[in-house]
Protein backbone atom coordinates (compact mmCIF):
# COMPACT_ATOMS: atom_id res chain seq x y z
CA UNK A 1 0.00 0.00 0.00
CA UNK A 2 1.38 3.09 -0.98
CA UNK A 3 1.59 6.53 1.47
CA UNK A 4 0.20 9.71 0.56
CA UNK A 5 1.66 12.81 0.18
CA UNK A 6 -0.50 16.04 0.22
CA UNK A 7 0.88 19.31 -2.05
CA UNK A 8 -1.02 21.19 0.46
CA UNK A 9 -2.19 24.03 -1.95
CA UNK A 10 1.43 24.02 -3.93
CA UNK A 11 1.18 23.23 -7.55
CA UNK A 12 4.34 20.82 -7.19
CA UNK A 13 7.15 19.95 -5.41
CA UNK A 14 10.73 18.88 -6.73
CA UNK A 15 11.60 15.35 -7.26
CA UNK A 16 15.04 15.60 -4.31
CA UNK A 17 12.73 18.39 -1.47
CA UNK A 18 9.91 15.18 -1.84
CA UNK A 19 12.48 12.28 -0.93
CA UNK A 20 13.55 14.78 1.81
CA UNK A 21 10.61 15.61 3.17
CA UNK A 22 9.43 12.23 3.22
CA UNK A 23 12.33 11.27 5.14
CA UNK A 24 13.19 8.48 2.56
CA UNK A 25 16.77 10.68 2.22
CA UNK A 26 18.47 12.25 5.43
CA UNK A 27 19.99 15.24 3.43
CA UNK A 28 19.52 17.21 0.01
CA UNK A 29 22.25 16.15 -1.33
CA UNK A 30 21.32 11.90 -1.07
CA UNK A 31 18.71 12.74 -2.40
CA UNK A 32 20.00 14.19 -6.03
CA UNK A 33 22.48 11.34 -5.79
CA UNK A 34 19.92 8.89 -5.69
CA UNK A 35 18.11 10.46 -8.26
CA UNK A 36 21.26 10.86 -10.49
CA UNK A 37 22.06 6.78 -9.84
CA UNK A 38 18.42 6.00 -11.33
CA UNK A 39 17.24 4.73 -8.42
CA UNK A 40 14.00 6.79 -8.42
CA UNK A 41 10.84 6.50 -10.07
CA UNK A 42 8.19 9.07 -11.36
CA UNK A 43 4.95 6.97 -12.79
CA UNK A 44 7.33 3.81 -13.12
CA UNK A 45 9.71 5.52 -15.20
CA UNK A 46 13.22 6.12 -14.07
CA UNK A 47 13.20 9.46 -13.12
CA UNK A 48 16.85 11.35 -13.36
CA UNK A 49 16.37 15.14 -13.19
CA UNK A 50 16.37 16.63 -9.41
CA UNK A 51 14.18 19.36 -9.94
CA UNK A 52 11.45 17.41 -11.70
CA UNK A 53 8.27 19.20 -10.79
CA UNK A 54 6.26 16.49 -9.00
CA UNK A 55 2.10 17.40 -9.01
CA UNK A 56 -0.79 16.10 -7.65
CA UNK A 57 -1.71 12.41 -8.69
CA UNK A 58 1.64 11.19 -9.63
CA UNK A 59 3.22 8.23 -7.86
CA UNK A 60 6.87 8.33 -7.14
CA UNK A 61 9.00 4.88 -6.07
CA UNK A 62 12.33 4.68 -4.65
CA UNK A 63 14.01 1.62 -1.89
CA UNK A 64 11.02 -0.61 -1.77
CA UNK A 65 8.58 2.53 -1.10
CA UNK A 66 5.72 4.19 -2.61
CA UNK A 67 3.77 7.52 -2.50
CA UNK A 68 0.96 9.15 -4.43
CA UNK A 69 0.49 12.84 -4.37
CA UNK A 70 -2.24 14.45 -4.30
CA UNK A 71 -3.75 18.27 -3.90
Amino acid sequence: MSEQFSLEGHPFIPLHNLLKVLGWCDTGAMAKMVIDDGQVRVNGEVEVRKRCKITAGQSVSFNGQDVVVTE
